[in-house]
């Protein structure tokens, strides 16, 4: 339990990094960040996979590239439903979903 709340928090405070790094991201406090993380986890675990399989074939086509996309629209899709994390446009969302991701894997790397 502990290390679910201990990767939550480091999530939320990797989130509160990004605006730093891109463009077009902000987010205003890390209740913000908090509660963006957790709505983040329900969509890729709700929305994505379904997402996935709609787009396969395009996925397959890309050699699994336009899952950066949809992880983009994730990202992007958070942002209308948080007060607080704005996201300005597509591309912003893209960078912002990918430099999220890679300094997340890291993170959680440490944890086995």
């Amino acid at each position: 339990m502990i290390t679910i709340i201990l990767r939550w928090v480091l999530n939320a405070l990797v989130l509160m990094i990004i605006p730093r790094i891109v463009q077009g991201i902000s987010i205003s406090n890390f209740s913000s960040a908090l509660i963006a993380v957790l709505i983040l986890g329900l969509v890729n675990a709700l929305i994505r996979p379904i997402l996935l399989i709609f787009t396969l074939p395009i996925n397959i086509l890309t050699l699994g590239l336009f899952t950066l996309v949809v992880n983009a629209l994730m990202f992007w899709l958070v942002s209308t439903i948080v007060p607080g994390f704005n996201i300005t446009n597509f591309w912003a969302a893209f960078w912002g979903a990918l430099v999220y991701s890679i300094i997340s894997i890291i993170i959680n790397s440490f944890d086995r």
